[in-house]
């Protein structure tokens, strides 16, 4: 189940929510159908995809925000969102207005009735269907000139790839969503590779062996570019001021987002931009430190201003959860306060995280998929056995807080549903326009 906006109810929203089904609908059929009814939204600017297990939200932020420093007209489409459905659609950095949300989706519910009553497509498109068909009409509305696109998971099958990019980039291959992309690590790059396209560039962050010789073959079976992102380059760090060079040229004086991993979604980010400076869009050499020192994407290594601290991070598959225990080994001392979905590896989850943490507090946020704390005890052990269990977010809050010593810190993880909970409870984040 998708976690629905937490703020407002809509006629729209309302049949949003009625289009919520168990599982996943992989496909494209349904989204052509609904895109050509609406006379081809997606081809009125250009698009750069991004895909990956993990980091693909924060190489998008960042091509977004570069982009914009850079002069353009930016749209940015991403999943999922943590408390209001408008954080998934921006332009130029704005989230949409409810009233221009509530219009976007109901134009694709009038189009997706007629086509039913026609007998074009069987039924209504999925919760995921509409908000991308949504996103592609609200982007040609509001006149964007790049929309810079997340896919939702996988590639090839996902909603997002009825677009044709100009270019597109496959951060991470990691084991998550096997259930949908397969068990190993080379059929999940395969569905990741979809996003390839004959004759243009897709950009390859740090894939392992399978990985990149399932993406490599792909490649050469369609005729696609393959650049790699950490070849050819070289990284200087002082005292977080970062200098990267490519192939291409030096970009000194970046500050990237938290945590080490975030350096080599940089590397991914400005050369899938250098991609994109082949295919026609200009980037400003000038303005890239801006763009990469205005970027900022919630709920990963997101740091509150509360007292003891809150460390927010979604850390949803083993992957992210070892790169959130990297970033901790230099943190204060702090309180887990841990929920998970129940078709996630919360073992895994658990074997990086838990050893490092003072105290637990295992809960359970407000959607059906979630594991109960008595699940994820049981799930978790042994690394669980001194875990406290709270049945609601807010409980776990509150009990970490009373646990937390002078000097400690309480680290959110385990699910962005579960980050999102909790910034909503500390009113965190901007309202979008009414």
């Amino acid at each position: 189940m998708e976690a629905l906006d937490r703020t407002r109810s809509s006629p729209a929203l309302r049949y949003l929510e009625s289009r919520v089904v168990d599982g996943v609908k992989f496909g494209l059929a349904t989204v052509r159908a609904l895109l050509d009814a609406l006379e081809g939204p997606e081809h009125t600017f250009k698009v750069l995809l991004v895909a990956g297990t993990n980091g693909k939200g924060s190489v998008a932020a960042l091509a977004d925000s570069i982009l914009r420093a850079s002069g353009h007209r930016v749209a940015r489409y991403t999943s999922p969102h943590l408390v209001r459905l408008n954080e998934r659609f921006t332009v130029d950095g704005v989230e949409i207005a409810n009233a221009e949300l509530d219009a976007a989706i109901e134009t694709v519910r009038d189009a997706a009735e007629a086509l039913v009553k026609r007998r074009v497509i069987g039924s209504h498109p999925t919760f995921f269907e509409i908000l991308t068909v949504a996103a592609f009409h609200y982007f040609r509305e509001q006149r964007a000139e790049v929309a810079v696109v997340e896919v939702g998971m996988g590639g090839r099958l996902d909603a997002t790839n009825a677009s044709e990019p100009l270019a597109s980039a496959i951060v991470t291959v990691d084991l998550d969503h096997e259930k949908y992309l397969g068990g190993t690590l080379d059929l999940i790059a395969r569905e990741k590779a979809g996003v390839l396209r004959p004759g243009r560039t897709t950009v390859v962050g740090r894939l392992g062996e399978l990985a990149l010789g399932a993406v490599e073959r792909e490649a050469a079976r369609v005729g696609a570019r393959l650049v790699q992102a950490l070849q050819e380059t070289a990284v200087e760090v002082h005292e977080g001021v970062v200098d990267v060079q490519t192939p291409r040229r030096w970009y000194r004086g970046l500050r990237p987002m938290l945590g080490a991993h975030q350096r080599d979604n940089l590397l991914v980010a400005l050369r899938l931009l250098e991609a994109a400076e082949d295919a026609g869009i200009a980037l400003d050499r000038n303005a890239v430190p801006v763009g990469v020192a205005a970027t900022h994407w919630p709920g990963r290594l997101e740091w509150l201003p509360t007292s003891p601290r809150l460390l927010l991070d979604g850390a949803h598959n083993p992957a992210a959860s070892a790169a959130l225990a990297d970033f901790l080994t230099t943190a204060p001392p702090f309180v887990l306060v841990f929920g998970a979905m129940r078709d996630k590896d919360v073992a895994g989850l658990s074997r990086c995280l838990f050893h490092k943490a003072r105290e637990i507090v295992l809960t359970s946020p407000h959607t059906a998929r979630a594991a109960s704390p008595d699940e994820l005890a049981t799930r978790c052990a042994p690394w669980a056995d001194r875990a406290r269990r709270c049945a609601t977010s807010g409980e776990a809050i509150a009990l970490a807080r009373d646990l937390a010593r002078p000097g400690d810190v309480i680290v959110v993880a385990g699910s962005l549903y579960l980050v999102g909970e909790v910034r909503a409870a500390e009113g965190v984040g901007h309202q979008p326009r009414s």
